[in-house]
């Protein structure tokens, strides 16, 4: 099961069909808050977190992940260059990758294939 978290409805829409294309179970939240709630019920295999949460923290959400959903891989993406020096892995134990939004849809779907495989 993958959750997306982000705040462009286009681009989780795109991101959802290429992952369910590969017979994912897939949902899409667009706020902390929905993100919280959801893993307080499911265990995904794999967020996809959107580091540019525009209605609440990505990191919050992460940290909650972490918490709550120890095995569950995050893989961030981000339009910013603010992490590319690599501390979320640092910072985040459950961060599986950290890619740039522009990243092809289906190379994010493999992406997440991958890291949903090895948790």
């Amino acid at each position: 099961m993958i959750l997306i978290v982000a705040s462009n409805r286009v681009l989780s829409a795109i991101w959802a069909r290429h992952l369910k294309r590969q017979d994912h179970e897939v949902h899409v939240v667009t706020s902390q808050d929905d993100s919280v709630a959801f893993l307080c019920e499911h265990e995904p295999d794999v967020i996809v977190l959107d580091v540019m949460l525009e209605d609440g923290s990505a990191i919050a959400t992460a940290d909650f992940a972490s918490y709550r959903r120890p095995n569950t891989r995050i893989v961030f993406v981000t339009r910013s260059t603010f992490f590319a020096d690599g501390s979320l892995f640092q910072h985040i134990p459950n961060t599986a990758a950290i890619i740039p939004e522009r990243t092809n849809p289906s190379d994010l779907a493999e992406i997440v294939a991958y890291h949903g495989r090895a948790s």
